[in-house]
């Protein structure tokens, strides 16, 4: 498998734009876009650092603001298909794992895991309910696979949402290796290669970095799992590691606000705006 395929290269990019996670934020993620639209300038770039779907209150709204702007952003001069990447968070794992819940040994205990980390708001979204799908998996593989078919057509009912799911990468980076952008985290005591979910689950070593990984200089991720780093404010605060490590996430999903950066191509941020 290509690097290609796996992760989004940036490549001659002159900014890169990142956004954290929305979580179901529609209103949050076209104030933001709103704001960028603004600032944009030919030879940007744009990452959006997975967590589409969950938690919050339209998550088919944020798809179309996603695609939406998708068209804006393509009409800069230059600006091509690649220079926009979209990451995979823990949100959009868990929904690719309910379309396969028909394999799972115990598909009505993975459900109830999911619902407590927030799948809900993608079931709500698209008009699904946990109850029905609950009674399905009770009634066996063959209920709970017309289950999975008609949660994919059910998501497929809405145009590009389905396509813009299937195009998301594991990480996304700069040609020249100057920075890492990643959903929720990296282990430093692995390999780009074999990250594996770390990069949607996160894990406990992020702001503890005190040196380069894997030679990127600096790496920015779009959500941290624990509450106390989903505060207002939280992407401006000094953290351990900030000079090779950046949280963006401000709470969006949780009562926060949306935030996105801007950063140079040497790594420094230029502009952090909020929705």
């Amino acid at each position: 498998m290509s690097d290609e395929s796996v992760f989004g290269i940036l490549r001659h990019g002159r900014r890169v734009w990142a956004v954290a996670s929305i979580h179901g934020e529609a209103g949050r993620l076209s104030a933001l876009h709103g704001a960028m639209a603004d600032r944009l300038e030919a030879g940007d770039r744009l990452v959006y650092l997975g967590n589409f779907l969950g938690h919050g209150p339209d998550v088919p709204g944020v798809l179309d603001e996603l695609l939406t702007f998708r068209r804006e952003f393509l009409c800069l001069p230059g600006a091509e298909a690649e220079d926009i990447v979209y990451l995979r968070g823990q949100q959009e794992e868990m929904w690719r794992k309910l379309l396969q819940i028909q394999f799972a040994s115990s598909p009505g205990d993975v459900l109830s895991w999911m619902l407590a980390h927030g799948i809900g708001g993608t079931l709500a979204g698209y008009r699904l309910s946990a109850n029905t799908a609950r009674s399905a998996f009770q009634e066996g593989v063959v209920a709970t696979s017309r289950w999975t078919r008609d949660a994919r057509e059910a998501l497929r009912a809405h145009a590009g949402h389905d396509e813009l799911l299937n195009g998301i990468r594991r990480a996304a980076y700069t040609a020249d290796r100057r920075m890492l952008f990643v959903s929720a985290g990296v282990d430093p005591s692995r390999p780009l290669t074999e990250q594996g979910d770390t990069f949607w689950w996160g894990s406990g070593y992020f702001d503890r970095m005190d040196q380069p990984f894997d030679d990127f200089g600096l790496v920015v991720r779009g959500f941290r799992r624990s509450p106390e780093g989903r505060t207002a404010g939280g992407a401006e605060e000094a953290r351990p590691g900030t000079p090779y490590a950046v949280t963006l996430d401000e709470g969006c999903g949780f009562g926060g606000p949306l935030a996105a950066a801007c950063f140079a191509a040497d790594g420094s941020r230029l502009e952090l705006l909020h929705g």
